[in-house]
């Protein structure tokens, strides 16, 4: 096999990985996600699924890196810009939330775990171009959801929809916290309208900051 065939080969792996465990996971918690189960739906090995993935961990932290992915796609076509962006965000956190409960839920955990200190997840070149095909996705860049924050409250601050001054880090920490925080706070409680939930809580927060 030719070295690009296996460099491809390897990032078909992954985004298959990836697919096959928020497939199995679905409703239910990521803990009783089991890798032998990942690698016979994907058709691999276990000793080829830690080759990329060292511990099953691993796949929430690739699973975010693939989903601000996606998000930098979308913006970089349909740019968001103060409030608008910070709600674009909320929606599409939402929308993830509702679709792979399990899969975000282990997320915030594993982030505040710890054991586990958070760090991004890598993801080439190769696996971008096959998760969207036919894109230009060599130029786009990944943010974090803190960095994309951060520039969504600047913007709003300049913009005047934020009047409050005080430090723009700050600002999008806190934004976070309650998107986060509200997340746990609909699962523990088995909230049905978890969207309307979050969007009362983070209008209440920014309503303190005009």
């Amino acid at each position: 096999m030719t070295p690009g065939r296996r460099l491809l080969k390897a990032a078909q792996f992954k985004i298959d990985i990836l697919h096959t465990s928020l497939e199995l996971v679905g409703k239910n918690s990521f803990d009783q996600l089991y890798v032998e189960s990942i690698c016979e739906k994907v058709g691999i090995s276990k000793v080829t699924f830690f080759k990329y993935f060292p511990q099953k961990d691993d796949i929430l932290l690739y699973y975010q890196r693939v989903w601000l992915f996606d998000r930098a796609m979308e913006l970089s076509k349909s740019p968001k810009e103060g409030l608008k962006g910070i709600f674009y965000l909320k929606d599409e956190l939402a929308a993830s939330y509702y679709k792979h409960p399990g899969v975000v839920l282990g997320l915030i955990s594993h982030l505040t775990s710890f054991k586990h200190p958070p760090g991004p997840f890598p993801l080439k070149p190769l696996e971008r171009q096959l998760l969207h095909p036919g894109k230009e996705v060599e130029k786009i860049d990944i943010l974090s959801l803190n960095q994309l924050l951060e520039n969504y409250v600047l913007e709003a601050i300049f913009k005047k929809e934020i009047t409050k001054r005080t430090d723009t880090k700050e600002i999008a920490n806190m934004l976070l916290s309650v998107i986060y925080g509200s997340i746990v706070t609909a699962h523990l409680h088995r909230m049905g309208t978890f969207k309307v939930f979050v969007t009362r809580n983070l209008e209440m927060v920014l309503k303190g900051l005009t």
